[in-house]
């Protein structure tokens, strides 16, 4: 039993550090790419917007739900100081929305369709992807493109369909879905902070 435990601990041991060098390697590789400079030009791009009484889309699946539900809070609520609140909206929050139109025009245009409802001139679609080949923000994109807003995505390595679709698309230098995740919510966090400096 106590060797068991002793071997199960040094795997665990093994796990962490190797995933903490894993997140480790990747930021690295960001840091020296030109990812810094184009998140720059994103956060001139949403603060323009927000000067100009327009607001930020965001959307995504899965755990890019999340992040764009957790970046939206972060824009509404505050950051990191004191301020108004900044119009931002996760289009996938509303329960209602979601089903309705994914039962109606099925689940590629549940984006698509409240960025035509929603969206207008001068707006901001972040789209977040790992693969950067999810259709329904890709049709998101399109739709926005349509509108004449402007378009960052976020992606892993590579940057998929998104990556020649987007206004700026900052693509992870990482294959794996997780590492990828952990660098988009830490971009979304500097976006936040550059915008909350202006």
């Amino acid at each position: 039993m106590c060797f068991y435990l002793a071997e199960s601990g040094e795997i665990m041991d093994q796990i962490i550090r190797r995933r903490l060098a894993d997140h480790m390697e990747v930021l690295q590789k960001l840091m020296a790419s030109d990812l810094p400079q184009k998140l720059e030009q994103c956060a001139e791009i949403v603060e323009k917007a927000l000067r100009e009484g327009h607001k930020v889309l965001f959307c995504g699946n899965g755990g890019s739900a999340a992040d764009s539900q957790h970046l939206a809070a972060e824009f509404v609520g505050r950051f990191q100081k004191e301020r108004k609140g900044l119009p931002a909206i996760a289009l996938t929050v509303d329960t209602s929305i979601l089903t309705a139109v994914s039962n109606d025009y099925g689940y590629e245009r549940v984006f698509a369709r409240q960025v035509q409802a929603l969206g207008s001139a001068g707006d901001v679609l972040i789209g977040i992807s790992t693969s950067g080949n999810s259709k329904n923000v890709l049709l998101a994109i399109e739709e926005a493109r349509k509108k004449g807003m402007a378009c960052i995505g976020m992606t892993a390595e590579g940057g998929g369909q998104m990556a020649g679709e987007c206004d700026i698309c900052l693509a992870v230098p990482a294959m794996v879905t997780a590492r990828a995740q952990e660098m988009h919510i830490l971009m979304g966090h500097i976006l936040c902070e550059l915008v909350d400096h202006e």
